[in-house]
This record gives C-alpha cells, structure tokens and sequence, in this order.
C-alpha cells in the first residue's frame, strides 16, 4: 500500500494537518516574503491533509475551528485582532487534536469468564469463498492461543446480513469482535440505513458482562459520517474500539492482501496476531503450580 494512501486513511493525515496549520500561525507572526510563503503553503496543506483524512470529530467542534481559522485569516488586514487569533487557532486545532487522539489508542479488556470468543465478520474474516484455501484468522487465533471461537462471518456481509446471522446462533461469548462494515462504506449502504443497522446489531449482540470490541472503519476522503456513526454508537453500547490504523496496518503489508482487501495466507497469520493482541487481556495464560 502507499505511504500516503496509509497516511490518509489511518488518520495520520489529521495530526499532519493540524500541525501544519499551527506552524502556519506560529509563522505569521513574521512578515518576510518567505514566511509569507511558508504560512500559506503549511495552511493551504494542512487544511487539505484535513478534509481528506476523514476525521470524525463532532461537527459542532469542526465548526467553531473553522470560524476561529477564519477569523485568523480576517486578521491580518487587522493588526490589534492579529495576536488574540493566533493564539485562538493555536489553541482550537490542539483542542482538536486532543478530542481525536483518545481514538488511535488500542483498548485494553478486562479478563473474561470463560476463553470464548464470538467473531461476527465480512469476507476479510471468512474469505473469498470455496476456492479460497487459506485457513483463516480465527482458526489460527483459536489454535495458537486454546480459545473457542464461534465464527460468525460470510463473504459479501453487510452490518445487516450480519445481524441475521447473529439472531440464527445463539452468542454466549464472554467476548465479541466484530470485523464489518466494509461492504456497507463501498457500497450502496447509505449512512442512516448504516446507522440503523449497527445500532441494531450492537444492541442485540450486548449483554451484561460481555465485552464487544469492533475494528473502526478506514475512511475515504470525505467519508467522516461512517465514522462518526461507529464512534457515536460504540459511546451508547459501550464497545471498544480499535483503530483504523491496526487493521490498515495489516492491508498495508506488501503480502498480505491479493486485492488490498481479501487477506493472502501471511495476511490471515498478521490478522490473528493483531487480534490477539487486542483481547490478550481477556484471556491470560493459566499456569499450573
């Protein structure tokens, strides 16, 4: 994969951009041609590294930053707002950075009752169907680590499809990892039948007493609202949520896709090792004395 398709779609791009935007403030304190220059071009990137990393903070913030930068720009035809809104877009766009960064931190789980996991996933998980001989991620995860896992996952899911499925089986696991959505960002899926369906799904596979982690979408440019829906609606269940970047991180690798999405056997081994180390902590190693 790209470096800089990388750098977008993990979110990276945000923090990059939100830096530029302050050395472009902090760059405008000094009226030489070349940092003249030097605060343009670092603004005019850093608001594009922006847009493009579809970053889903609230809107309402996005909002206040945005008129806060443009009361910045106003400035500099007036020289006794020019320090006051410097200091404002400074102070916004770290406040932004600090909203977002919680988001690019893997959770931690708390041990779990019984070494149960439930996956519930789209052909990433299940593969490409019967002509794909790979044995997947979570048969490797439940041989290398002696979980049981009840693999609940189909080629073409949807976060609908998914829930019909999930309403078939009956779902004990003291754990549930939910690797979907995909098909429902690249296809025809609109972003409030999306949100109805994935606050349906987590509503049904909560319980008491279980941890659900979901993997967080990989956004396009210009996509924020998928990710805002996620992240809104793992607040209300209360589901943990890992970064985009963790499962970029596995599509990047050179052989790990054979399409940069549907996993090649090594593909499969990086994801199982990835997912374990996300619910290690549910289910530590009992030794014997």
């Amino acid at each position: 994969m790209n470096w800089l398709v990388y750098h977008i779609a993990s979110g990276h791009a945000f923090f990059t951009g939100v830096l530029l935007i302050i050395v472009a403030a902090l760059a405008s304190t000094q009226s030489t041609p070349i940092r003249k220059r030097l605060t343009v071009l670092a603004f005019l990137i850093g608001v594009i590294a922006i847009a493009i990393s579809s970053t889903a903070i609230p809107y309402w913030y996005y909002g206040i930053a945005v008129v806060i930068t443009v009361l910045w720009l106003v400035s500099a035809h007036l020289e006794s707002w020019r320090r006051w809104t410097r200091i404002s877009v400074i102070v916004a766009w770290g406040i932004a950075a600090a909203i977002e960064r919680p988001y690019h931190v893997t959770p931690s789980l708390v041990p779990a009752s019984s070494r149960s996991l439930t996956v519930i996933g789209d052909s990433v998980t299940a593969g490409m169907g019967a002509g794909d001989k790979s044995v997947r991620w979570p048969t490797l995860l439940a041989k290398d680590h002696n979980l049981n896992i009840q693999d609940i996952s189909h080629p073409g899911e949807t976060v609908a499809s998914a829930l019909k499925w999930a309403k078939s089986q009956q779902i004990l696991s003291p754990v549930v990892i939910l690797e979907i959505g995909g098909n429902d960002l690249l296809g025809d899926t609109t972003s409030a039948q999306f949100s109805r369906d994935l606050d349906a799904l987590l509503g049904y596979v909560s319980a008491p007493g279980r941890q659900v982690i979901m993997f967080e979408l990989p956004l396009p440019p210009l996509r924020n609202e998928y990710g805002r829906i996620q992240r809104s609606l793992a607040r209300k269940h209360d589901v943990a949520l890992v970064p985009k970047r963790v499962f970029l991180s596995i599509l990047a690798a050179n052989d790990s896709t054979v399409d940069t999405i549907h996993l090649t056997q090594a593909g499969h081994h990086r994801m199982a090792t990835t997912v374990w180390g996300v619910v290690r902590s549910a289910f530590p190693t009992i030794t014997a004395h």
